[in-house]
Parts: structure tokens; C-alpha cells; sequence
């Protein structure tokens, strides 16, 4: 009978062996392992939404970190529209030079480095937009947020234009994947949503309708980049709102998702006004106990496409990790949290660590109406990576209020106000 000690070294070995595994999308690009550090924003663009040294540095310190793929925080593809302040936004190749070397930092080690493009819709806090856009004239239940107003038809073609000219620059400047931002309550997220997409034109009422805006953004991108050139998707499972986007439409979504073309599904959850992906909605024994918070739904999806699945949201051990790849449930393992305090976390794993996260479950200034109006821990995930951007390593007991203290010196008072 082998011992506690041997037994945790065959797992710790099992673990590394799954994560450690390649894997080849259908565009024929082949990812070095099986980890993938998923988009946090950065807030980290210069005030003309350019890239900015501390971008590079931050990427480079993932890429030495041992993931296979890292994908960008938000890049808006139109600068009228934020979802908050310091978001980089690539419309023109004016750009271009910082561009490419966040690029040529953030590919070193033969590291995928994939830019989230995103359009925000009517998710824009009321002192960066006065008027934003969406579907629906539907405003957000949340306070700081202005009601928008419904897209043009015009302008809705102008968007998917923009998407695709925003891909073309990304590849143009070395980067090596784009994903698509239908999640979380943005515009693409949005245009799916029958609660927040009521339109009485070809873009709304039935799924096919709802789902019209995000096909014709995914051909734009293609068109602009082509067949060898990695495009993902990050899609909600549900929107956990009432009458909102559901599970079965989702797996519908996925059906034709895959059926155009796409290399990558990450599936995530909820929006802004019902925060899934941050875990508020996954207390379940199951989903508690297997770690990741969408795995359940992913075993879903993949009974219907064989397109690589990545799940992010939960992840906290090697353990759980190499689990949920045994399960055959996902490909990939998106970590973001985790990746921001322990930065190196997946060449430790491979290195045969059995790694357990010392990330905070919450981050509270310890007064409740307050974390709910300034979102603490927005601040302090924020503070920590402008560390690693500075050359230094992050701090997991840093106080909720040095963090916020620290954004309102360096950013202003108003990245301080609830952005999401």
C-alpha cells in the first residue's frame, strides 16, 4: 500500500501530465498547454487609450508564468464608448507601435496572447457616457448607469464593421488570437438577451433574430483575419435574470457558433446586475465541491460540439483543475484571479507543486452599502497587478482600503465609483 506522501506525489504528477498537455484548435494553431489566463481589465491604457509599458511588463510576467494562452482584459473597438476608465481601444493603426510590443512581450515563450475586443453597450457608468447605446431602450437596475438609447441600423453595421477593422489591427500587430466579449452583460450579450433586446426588426424576437448580431460580428472578424487565425468566443450560460438569456438558448448559440467556425467556447455567466461569474450564484453542494463554477453547464455544451471549451470561475487547486480536464467536461482551464496573486501558478503546477490559490474569497472594506457602491475588490485585484507591472510581486494581504486609496492617488476618485 503506497503512502499519503507517494499517493499526493502521483497526483501532483497526474496533474502536471493533463495540464501540461497540447492542444490544436481547429484553425490548426496549437496551444502549449492547457492552462488559460482569462481577461481581467487591467485598467492600464494611457489617456488616450493607448497600451502602456505597464501592459507589457504585466503580460510579459504571464507568459514567463508557464500559460499556454492569455487572453487581454477588455479592448473597446470605439472610443465614445468605455466600459471604464484606462480601457485601451484600438479603432485606427495609430496604435500600432505600443501595440506591438505588448505583443512581442506578451508572446514570449511561445505563449499565446489573445486580445478580448468588446463593445460595452448601455454598460458605461454615467460619468464616462451620457448617452450610451444598446438593442432596447431597457436601462440597467443598477444605479450610475445612464439609460440608453436603442441602436440605428446603420449604426449597428457600423459596430460589426468596427469589430473586424479592430481584429485586422490586432493580428496586423503580432498578437496571435482575438476573443469576441458576448458575456457579462455587454452589447453582445446584450443584443442576446429577449430582457434586454426587444426589437421588432430583424435583430430581435426570436433567437435567430437575437443571435443575428453576434454571427454577423464573428464573419466581420473572419473576413479580416482568416481561417488560420484563432477567434474564440466568451459566452454567458445563462444571464441568471428573469426573462433573460437561458441555458437552452445558449446551447443553441453554441450549435451555430461552431457550425460557422469558431476555434474556442469559454463559457462563463450572469451579468453585472446578476453577477454569476463572480461566484454569487454558484453555491450549489456540487459546483462548491468540484471547484469551477460553470462545469456542469460546460458538460452540457459539450454534447453539442466538439469546439474546445474552456471554463474559468472557481478554479483554486491543481487538484480541481486536472479534474475537470479528466472529466472530459472542458479543454482548458481559465484562471484569472488566481493568476493576478500567484502569476507563475501554472509553470509551478507543471513543476509537480500540488497548488492550492491564497486568493481572498472576499475582498470587504467591512462596510456593507459601501463595498456595494465602490466593489472593493475591483480596486484591489486593480492594485495588484499595477505591482507586478512596476516590477514587484503581489501583496495577498493588502488592505481593501490601502487599494482603494492607492486607485483614487493614482487613477482619480472616479475609478473608485462602481463601474460594473
Amino acid at each position: 500500500m503506497k503512502s499519503n506522501d507517494t499517493q499526493m506525489t502521483d497526483n501532483n504528477i497526474d496533474a502536471a501530465y493533463l495540464l501540461g498537455q497540447t492542444i490544436t484548435l481547429p484553425c490548426g494553431v496549437t496551444v502549449k498547454n492547457r492552462f488559460m489566463k482569462a481577461a481581467m481589465s487591467e485598467v492600464m491604457g494611457s489617456k488616450t487609450h493607448e497600451p502602456t509599458t505597464a501592459l507589457e511588463v504585466l503580460y510579459r510576467v504571464w507568459a514567463e508564468g508557464g500559460a499556454g494562452l492569455v487572453l487581454s482584459g477588455n479592448v473597446m473597438i470605439d472610443s465614445r464608448f468605455l466600459g471604464e476608465p484606462g480601457n485601451v481601444v484600438i479603432e485606427n493603426q495609430d496604435c500600432l507601435p505600443p501595440l506591438k510590443r505588448w505583443a512581442e512581450a506578451g508572446t514570449v515563450q511561445n505563449t499565446q496572447l489573445w486580445v478580448q475586443i468588446n463593445h460595452p453597450g448601455k454598460q458605461i457608468p454615467s460619468f464616462l457616457c451620457r448617452e450610451p447605446v444598446a438593442p432596447s431602450a431597457i436601462p440597467l437596475s443598477l444605479p450610475y448607469f445612464n439609460c440608453p438609447r436603442a441602436l440605428q441600423e446603420a449604426e449597428i453595421e457600423d459596430i460589426i464593421t468596427r469589430f473586424g477593422t479592430t481584429a485586422a489591427i490586432v493580428k496586423l500587430a503580432g498578437f496571435t488570437g482575438i476573443q469576441i466579449h458576448g458575456a457579462h452583460g455587454y452589447l453582445v450579450s446584450q443584443f442576446l438577451s429577449p430582457h434586454h433586446n426587444q426589437r421588432l426588426d430583424n435583430w430581435g424576437g426570436s433567437l435567430e433574430n437575437r443571435m443575428r448580431f453576434l454571427l454577423a460580428v464573428y464573419q466581420s472578424i473572419r473576413k479580416n483575419v482568416g481561417l488560420d487565425f484563432p477567434v474564440s468566443l466568451k459566452l454567458n450560460s445563462a444571464d441568471f435574470q428573469r426573462g433573460g438569456f437561458t441555458e437552452e438558448e445558449s446551447l443553441q448559440v453554441v450549435q451555430t457558433i461552431s457550425d460557422a467556425g469558431i476555434d474556442l467556447i469559454e463559457i462563463s455567466g450572469g451579468t453585472y446586475e446578476a453577477p454569476a461569474m463572480m461566484g454569487k450564484k454558484q453555491k450549489a453542494t456540487s459546483t462548491l465541491q468540484r471547484e469551477a463554477y460553470f462545469l456542469i453547464f460546460a458538460e452540457q455544451v459539450r454534447q453539442v460540439t466538439s469546439v474546445p471549451l474552456a471554463v474559468t470561475g472557481g478554479f483554486r487547486s491543481s487538484a480541481g483543475m486536472a479534474a475537470a480536464l479528466a472529466s472530459g467536461a472542458c479543454d482548458l482551464v481559465g484562471l484569472a484571479r488566481p493568476m493576478v496573486v500567484t502569476p507563475d501558478l501554472p509553470r509551478r503546477i507543471l513543476a509537480g507543486e500540488n497548488f492550492v490559490s491564497s486568493v481572498k474569497k472576499r475582498i470587504s472594506t467591512g462596510i456593507q452599502f459601501l463595498d456595494k457602491m465602490i466593489m472593493p475588490d475591483l480596486s484591489w485585484y486593480e492594485r495588484q497587478m499595477a505591482l507586478i507591472a512596476k516590477g514587484k510581486e503581489p501583496e495577498p494581504d493588502l488592505n481593501p482600503w490601502r487599494a482603494a486609496a492607492e486607485t483614487i492617488i493614482t487613477t482619480g476618485w472616479q475609478n473608485l465609483r462602481r463601474r460594473r
